[in-house]
């Protein structure tokens, strides 16, 4: 399957078992292929695609978003959140969980998200936005804020390196 960059796939299920990571959003809630993911190519490994999971469930995450800008604003900070970016996919108001990101490999991508036989993008200005932001997240795991991603990324590109 030739993976686009800046689409929507789902993830096989043999990728949770073989990564076992418990910060990981699982596949099939209630018998459905959720969620369903954005992807973007690593700048460091042309192997590893990565993915950011997508939400419906806008009004649980702005909470979570209005809470962190809160946090930053009683810190004297001036806000920014580069974990969480709201955007439409496809007329649909959704969530991109930066902070649930996590690299896969070709091996374990099932399928591509479509609806109706058509590709899903996103605007080139979401699909930047989000890029941009999720690099951001990325090399502040590599300072060492390794708290802003949920999921243990060294853990599991480190499985998918030694994985034949």
């Amino acid at each position: 399957m030739k993976i686009k960059i800046g689409n929507f796939y789902f993830i096989k299920d043999k990728f949770f078992e073989f990564i076992n990571d418990s910060e990981l959003m699982q596949n099939k809630e209630n018998g459905t292929k959720r969620p369903c993911y954005f992807c973007f190519k690593s700048k460091e490994n042309d192997k590893i695609i990565w993915f950011i999971p997508v939400s419906t469930k806008v009004d649980k995450y702005k909470i979570i978003y209005n809470n962190k800008i809160n946090k930053q604003i009683k810190l004297g900070k001036k806000p920014s959140i580069d974990t969480i970016v709201f955007g439409y996919i496809s007329n649909v108001y959704s969530t991109f969980l930066i902070q649930n990101m996590f690299p896969v490999t070709e091996k374990y991508i099932e399928s591509q998200y479509k609806k109706n036989s058509i590709e899903i993008t996103l605007s080139n200005k979401l699909q930047k936005e989000v890029i941009s932001k999720a690099n951001k997240v990325l090399m502040l795991y590599n300072k060492g804020m390794k708290k802003i991603i949920f999921p243990n990324i060294e853990n599991i590109l480190n499985k998918l390196l030694n994985d034949n």
